[in-house]
């Protein structure tokens, strides 16, 4: 992560909470925002929000943060050396993703009706097929949503009113492994781990390092043409 970038990140949370601490009734935030700027402002709050939560903050560290913000820009003594605890920074996201990411997976693996494959992807089914599964080597027809354990969505067909359709063993692994398991008709929830996602360069912008991922989705057909991959060139 870049350290302009980030600076902008933490920018953006501390304006968040001082939002945040005006929206004690409903709509109260809502209310405050009365020109454009005001709320493209906080827009971008909102943004740079979801863009940290990588980090798993504690409130405890938020604090932190916002004492280390406080001090750089009143130039007062820095409490650590940047240059020895900045370069930390990625290590430190990385850890907390991965840690977050574990957590994730072990408690979906609990669910009732979750099936763990070979692979650590947790494979549940939603709704049961009539049809046919697909081979690894067949062309598939799908609907899906996927997104973030923090449940953000970072794509869906359903919202681009398509259903993608794609060679399955040219994506990632966890489709690959995941939809094979299903019958056309069905629906069923991947949840993957970043193994079998996009592994440790995640899939920038929307999809960070490390990241676990949860997808919903229904096999509507097998056979076809068509290249639609969902998110993201084959994983290599």
């Amino acid at each position: 992560m870049r350290m302009g970038v980030l600076a902008a990140a933490l920018i953006g949370l501390t304006a968040q909470q001082a939002l945040a601490q005006q929206a004690a009734a409903p709509g109260t935030a809502a209310a405050s925002l009365k020109t454009e700027d005001e709320k493209t402002v906080y827009a971008l709050g909102l943004s740079i929000g979801r863009s940290i939560k990588i980090f798993e903050l504690s409130p405890a560290e938020v604090e932190l943060v916002k004492k280390g913000m406080t001090d750089s820009l009143t130039n007062a003594k820095p409490a650590v050396e940047l240059d020895k605890y900045g370069p930390k920074l990625q290590d430190l996201a990385k850890g907390r993703q991965e840690k977050a990411g574990q957590k994730f997976l072990e408690d979906a693996a609990k669910e009732k009706g979750a099936v763990k494959l070979p692979s650590g992807v947790i494979y549940k089914e939603l709704k049961a097929g009539t049809g046919p599964s697909p081979k690894a080597s067949d062309t598939v027809k799908v609907n899906y949503r996927g997104s973030l354990t923090s449940g953000i969505e970072f794509d869906s067909s359903y919202k681009r009113g398509e259903p993608a359709e794609f060679p399955l063993n040219g994506v990632i692994s966890c489709w690959t492994e995941g939809v094979q398991k299903m019958k056309v008709g069905g629906k069923a929830q991947l949840v993957c781990p970043s193994k079998a996602a996009y592994g440790e360069s995640g899939s920038p912008p929307t999809i960070p390092p490390n990241s676990t991922l949860v997808f919903e989705v229904e096999l509507l057909s097998i056979g076809g043409q068509g290249a639609d991959v969902p998110r993201a060139e084959p994983k290599k």
